[in-house]
């Protein structure tokens, strides 16, 4: 680097007078006769910045003197600075082993320090002179180009009092090379210390770091250092790949998108005329405008997600013979959700598959039949039969009634396979009731509970469905009305209306009506009854047929006649729902209190959390979004196990006798020699008397 104009050159001090020299060219004019003024004091960084720590003054303040500069001692740093005597730390015994020198080199380590000192050098970090003029000329403090370089340490920083007089961190650690060696290695053998979990080491790490930085040398590589970290780990943890062909890496988001391609794919021959022709015939809900009024009140998917639900139900509806559909809700799993669509059947469709699911079962029973046939051909000794007869197994509704009214489809997500569930059936319902499980989103997963449920997750999973549907399917009142004929007819047959029609003379409440009072919504779903069903079956009722083939014995032993349970009828306003101790079972507010004229009545059940209803004019619907549980005030508690059976009664027939004594044994077997004996004698006479008759009778 050229020295500024003005500045003498740096020249090299030799060692005989270097303190001398030392001084004169530092202070010109000072005496060595005079006082140092700067023996107990440490010199001073700036104006206004502390001295250096770990200095300990020798005499008292008093003792103090300051000289005066000579006139060509000016240094920009201040006067006060410069007139100060700059100490160089002397390198002491220990310091030479530690740093594998002799007393010589020792020497010449510290000439070196003395001459940093005249050439404006930091003895304590290597760097370029920086002089004053320097700083000037750049536009700089001086003050704050002498603290670029490392300065005195702190007492926080590590390198504090490694340079201060009788001070070594190694005095009372090593002393030997060997032993430094030593520590060296094990130092090392420590880095090169492989880790458990991702098998690499310390040392190669920080190896790679460095080369990393040396390569690229990025600048602020200091604020950086912990991307570079990450990086480096990152590259050595990647897939490594095939020296003649890539491995193609599919992201995440990829793999969704190709999911939903098929989604936004329209059918062979599908155009534009069609699609206006089938514009009023589709089955196909609007589930965006039921999003958009959902998303009032903060309810619903996202944007896109309503959206790929659309397109799901639009292809649905393209594949099965369906008449109505809607979107039910979500039903949140484990490890996958469930996308649920309620559908109804054109009439006549639904009747075949049942037809078809009914020969497979008739199939299966009489192949069952056959085959036990065969086995009780097999087994001569049958052993005894249970007297125990289980109770009658109560029979699913029919499809297109009760809990069966409406057919469902699952998917995970948008774009993969619906899958219809299964009818559901009251034994099903009934333990549903008892259990509460999560789901796992795999319909053939098992249930694992107790009481054990009838079935796998498919089958709880439409349980579920049954009975949120029949607790939390509303309707502002008035929208829907019974037939006339139809509900006289039934009325006359005593039982209970299971259809409805929409009213055209509807008149939509306002918001504020429908928010103040739970009477103007009406439950238009039937409730399931404590058996399973939503229409209530006798199960011990026989056919005129079986009455007259079973005799009278088996009728005294049949029970007594069970009660027909009754449930609320269809469009029961909500006001008459039971709470939940002192919880009502629905919350009714406004979507929103700033602009009433505008806002949407939003229901929401508390018996069911995730269910919930909107009404705005002549437009409502359903929906949830939950766990598919119902809240219980108390944490569950499952069923108890039946008690333990009781033991069988003890008595002279099935108590076993103890085994006789050779005694008792040979008096047993005399006795019944006299007992044989007695009865050949008497046969013996018999048969002499019978001789005796036949000749009188002869004569």
């Amino acid at each position: 680097m050229a020295e500024p104009p003005g500045e003498p050159p740096p020249q090299d001090v030799p060692r005989e007078g270097q303190e001398r020299g030392l001084r004169e060219h530092l202070w010109p004019g000072h005496s060595p006769d005079r006082s140092e003024p700067y023996a107990s004091h440490p010199p001073q960084r700036g104006p206004g910045q502390p001295p250096f720590e770990g200095f300990e003054p020798e005499g008292e303040p008093s003792q103090l003197q300051q000289s005066e500069p000579g006139p060509a001692s000016y240094d920009p740093r201040g006067a006060e600075q410069a007139a100060y005597k700059l100490q160089v730390p002397e390198i002491n015994i220990s310091q030479r082993y530690v740093l594998g020198q002799d007393a010589h080199q020792a020497q010449e380590a510290r000439q070196s320090m003395y001459q940093s000192y005249a050439l404006g050098l930091d003895p304590y970090q290597t760097q370029e002179p920086i002089s004053a003029y320097q700083t000037y000329a750049v536009g700089q403090d001086p003050c704050q180009a002498y603290e670029r370089g490392h300065g005195p340490y702190q007492p926080h920083e590590p390198g504090y009092g490694l340079y201060q007089p009788g001070y070594s961190p190694y005095d009372d650690q090593i002393r030997d090379p060997k032993s430094r060696m030593l520590a060296i290695q094990n130092a090392k053998a420590y880095l090169l210390k492989s880790s458990t979990t991702s098998g690499l080491n310390l040392y190669d790490h920080l190896a790679n770091m460095l080369t990393k930085i040396l390569d690229e040398q990025p600048t602020n590589a200091v604020d950086i250092i912990e991307n570079i970290s990450k990086d480096v780990k990152w590259a050595q943890l990647q897939k490594k790949m095939d020296t003649l062909r890539d491995e193609h890496e599919i992201l995440p988001t990829f793999e969704a998108a190709e999911k939903r391609k098929a989604l936004f794919l329209k059918a062979n021959g599908e155009g534009d005329e069609e699609l206006e022709e089938e514009i009023g015939e589709t089955p196909l809900p609007n589930v965006m405008e039921t999003a958009f009024y959902f998303e009032q009140a903060g309810i619903g998917l996202s944007k896109d997600e309503s959206y790929h639900v659309f397109l799901a139900l639009k292809k649905l509806t393209s594949v099965q013979p369906i008449q109505t559909c809607r979107f039910w809700g979500k039903i949140l799993g484990l490890e996958m959700n469930y996308i649920i669509a309620e559908v109804q059947y054109h009439e006549g469709e639904e009747e075949e598959e049942t037809e078809e699911e009914e020969v497979i079962e008739e199939g299966g029973k009489g192949m069952g039949e056959v085959e036990d046939e065969d086995e009780k051909k097999e087994k001569e000794d049958e052993p005894p039969k249970s007297t125990y007869k289980p109770p009658p197994v109560i029979p699913k509704e029919e499809n297109g009634t009760g809990a069966n009214k409406y057919v469902y489809f699952v998917c995970n997500e948008p774009g993969k396979p619906w899958v219809k569930l299964p009818p559901v059936t009251p034994a099903q319902i009934v333990c549903a009731r008892k259990i509460k499980k999560f789901f796992t989103g795999r319909l053939d997963a098992p249930v694992v509970s107790f009481p054990p449920f009838p079935g796998n997750e498919a089958n709880y999973l439409r349980a579920q469905i049954a009975r949120i549907s029949a607790g939390t399917q509303i309707s502002p009142i008035g929208f829907y009305q019974f037939a006339e004929e139809e509900g006289d007819e039934e009325e006359e047959g005593g039982g209970g209306r299971d259809t409805y029609e929409e009213n055209p003379d509807f008149q939509p409440l306002s918001v504020a009506e429908m928010v103040d009072s739970l009477a103007t919504w009406v439950h238009h779903g039937q409730s399931i009854l404590k058996q399973g069903r939503c229409v209530w079956l006798n199960p011990f009722q026989k056919s005129e047929e079986e009455e007259e083939e079973d005799e009278e014995e088996e009728k005294a032993e049949e029970p007594d006649e069970l009660q027909q349970e009754i449930g609320p009828p269809l469009l029961t306003p909500l006001s008459e729902d039971e709470g939940i101790q002192n919880i009502p079972a629905w919350t009714a507010q406004p979507s929103s209190n700033l602009i009433p004229q505008y806002a949407v009545a939003i229901l929401q059940s508390n018996r069911w959390p995730g269910a919930y209803a909107f009404a705005s004019g002549k437009k409502f619907d359903n929906i949830y979004f939950g766990w598919g549980h119902k809240y219980s005030p108390e944490n569950h508690t499952p069923a108890l196990p039946p008690p333990v059976q009781a033991e069988y009664p003890s008595g002279p027939e099935t108590t076993e006798t103890r085994d006789p004594t050779l005694e008792e044994e040979l008096a047993f077997k005399a006795a019944t020699e006299e007992a044989l004996a007695a009865a050949e004698d008497e046969e013996d006479e018999e048969e002499v008397v019978e001789d005796d008759e036949e000749e009188e009778e002869e004569d």
